[in-house]
Formats: C-alpha cells, sequence, structure tokens
C-alpha cells in the first residue's frame, strides 16, 4: 500500500507505539544473550512497520535495521531515524550472507504471506542466521475463536491464519533445532484465581501468539538460552476450558454437599420430632392413667356409705354457709 491507509489503520486497530513496545518487552530476555560480545549483535526485522522492535533493540545494545513495503510505515520509522528501507521480506533475506545476523524477526508478517512464501522465508532466515540465532514470529492466535472467526479478518491484506502447531512445525521442519510456542497478550486477570465464565473460555485465550526458534550452536551458547525456552507463557484454549470444567465441577461438588447437609439435617430434625411425639403419646398415656384412676377415685368416693350419710351435713353447712353470707350483707348495708 502506497498511501497513509495502512499506517492510519495500524494505530486505529493494532495500538499505540507505548503499547506496542512494552508487549515486545517480552522477547528481550531470549534476545539479550545474542549480544554478549563485543561487537554488536545484527538484527533484522522484516516488515518492521512503525519501528517499535528496531528501537528497542537498539535501546538494548543491537545494530537493528528493518525492511517494509508501505510507505506510510517507513514515513514513521524516518521520523523517528530509524534504519528502515522498503523491501521485500524475503528478498532481502535471499541477498543476506549466509550466518550474518543474530536475529531475524517478523511480527504480524507470516499471516499477509502465501504458505510457501512462510516455508521459503523460514529456510531463509535459518541460513542467514548465526549459530544460536533466533529467529521471532508474531502472527494472531486462531485458538482464539474471536480472533479466528472475526478479528483477524478485519486486515484486510491477512490471507490466513496459521495455528501455532503449523507453524511450529513448518520452522522445525525446516531444521532449526528447537523452538518455542509464546502464548501471548491475554487478559492479566485470566492468570489469577477468580472464576471465569464462558465468555472467558470463547474470547480470553491469549489473542496472539509467536514461535521462537534456535539455530543450532554448541551446547554452552545454547545454554544461555535455557530459561527463556523454559518459561511458560499465556493461556490456551484448552487450559481455560479445563479451568471452566473445574470450576463447574466444584459448584456441583459445593451444591451436592449443601444438599447432604440439608438432608442430614432433616433427618435430625425429622428424629427429633418422632422422639418427641414419642414423649408426647407417654405423657398422654401417664394422664390417662391418672384420669382413669382419679375418676376410680372419685367414683368409689360419691357410692361409698360415708359419702351418703354425711350429705344433709354438707347441705346444712351449705344452707348455714348463705343465712351467714346475707346476715353479713343485711347488717353491712345498715351501716
Amino acid at each position: 500500500m502506497n498511501d497513509s491507509f495502512y499506517r492510519d489503520f495500524e494505530d486505529c486497530f493494532r495500538g499505540t507505539r507505548g503499547l506496542i513496545t512494552s508487549r515486545l518487552g517480552v522477547y528481550l530476555p531470549f534476545v539479550r544473550p545474542l549480544s554478549t560480545r563485543d561487537l554488536p549483535a545484527r538484527a533484522l526485522d522484516l516488515g518492521c512497520g512503525r519501528g517499535e522492535w528496531i528501537e528497542l533493540l537498539g535501546e538494548n545494545g543491537f545494530e537493528a535495521f528493518g525492511v517494509d513495503l508501505d510507505e506510510g510505515m517507513l514515513a514513521a520509522c524516518g521520523e523517528r531515524g530509524l534504519n528502515a528501507q522498503k523491501a521485500d521480506a524475503l528478498g532481502t533475506l535471499q541477498a543476506l550472507p549466509a550466518e550474518s545476523v543474530a536475529l531475524v524477526s517478523a511480527f504480524h508478517v507470516v499471516e499477509h504471506l502465501p504458505f510457501d512464501t512462510v516455508r521459503a522465508l523460514v529456510r531463509e532466515a535459518l541460513r542467514v542466521l548465526e549459530p544460536g540465532g533466533l529467529l521471532i514470529l508474531e502472527t494472531p492466535n486462531p485458538e482464539n475463536l474471536a480472533v479466528g472467526a472475526c478479528s483477524f479478518y478485519l486486515d484486510p491484506s491477512h490471507q490466513r491464519p496459521l495455528p501455532s502447531a503449523l507453524l511450529g512445525f513448518v520452522v522445525q521442519h525446516a531444521g532449526f533445532c528447537r523452538s518455542k510456542v509464546l502464548c501471548l497478550q491475554e487478559a492479566a486477570e485470566l492468570h489469577g484465581g477468580t472464576p471465569i465464565g464462558l465468555f472467558s473460555v470463547l474470547t480470553g485465550v491469549s489473542p496472539d501468539y509467536a514461535v521462537v526458534a534456535q539455530k543450532n550452536a554448541a551446547v554452552d551458547v545454547l545454554s544461555r538460552f535455557d530459561g527463556s525456552f523454559d518459561t511458560a507463557f499465556g493461556l490456551s484454549l484448552a487450559t481455560l476450558a479445563q479451568r471452566y470444567d473445574r470450576q463447574g465441577e466444584d459448584r456441583a461438588a459445593q451444591i451436592e454437599a449443601r444438599l447432604s447437609s440439608a438432608e442430614s439435617q432433616a433427618d435430625r430434625r425429622a428424629a427429633q420430632a418422632d422422639s418427641r411425639a414419642v414423649q408426647v403419646d407417654d405423657a398422654m398415656a401417664q394422664l390417662a392413667e391418672r384420669l382413669a384412676r382419679l375418676e376410680g377415685q372419685l367414683h368409689a368416693m360419691l357410692y361409698s356409705r360415708s359419702w351418703r350419710i354425711t350429705a344433709p351435713l354438707r347441705w346444712l353447712a351449705g344452707v348455714v354457709r348463705q343465712i351467714r353470707q346475707r346476715v353479713t350483707k343485711f347488717f353491712g348495708g345498715e351501716q
């Protein structure tokens, strides 16, 4: 593209220079061992864009230069005094002598190229790299379902997404001695222990990934990079899906435990109710027995000889009580 469209597109959708530079910092532990010598290590950035990586490499002791085909991007590099020129990525590699650079990088380039060109680019990168040199290829991650189904096609110059397993195989098949897939740019909060929803599974996978491949070299050279190659990066779809499934299983287990606890409490309360019912039944039986005894005693008393003999006396006592009450009331009223 010869106008400013692609530069404006990158400014709108890729992010600010500051943001991109901060993201590129993830590669510094990989590349720093390349510059541990008297002369600055040479680094070539293919499709250098606005030049954030060239600038960052320069700040870390590299002699970095880049190529791009977009005039707007090259203008952005020129504004910052960066070493970038208009040239084709594969043609630039083919023109370089063997073992002439320590680092070859291409950020969001391979998805713009035909697959055969990607393979040729990887083979040429291996040829021009010094022993122990690194190739970095960063590209959108189609394992992120939102990327693979939508945002990848936002860029009209994209050809096809490349799964990480495919790109990893390409560098191994070309002859690199080891490679590593770095999943990148996922939301930081997804690394915590907070619960995740289905939306996070669908869109939370690292939206970009990179393949970092190393050319064979002596063991003492390769060992300087072991720490970086052993470090884990990013979140895969499998990781998030398994985490989501575990959350579901944990919730089901919690619900099961609560149901079991509720059943146990219900059983205890039912047992307590049964016990109380037995106590009530016993109390009612005792009360019925006492009433029966009292009824028997009352019946025996009412029909006894003494009760019949003393009946007139009880009647007379009642009459006397009534006379006494009336007399008391009469004289009390006169006063």
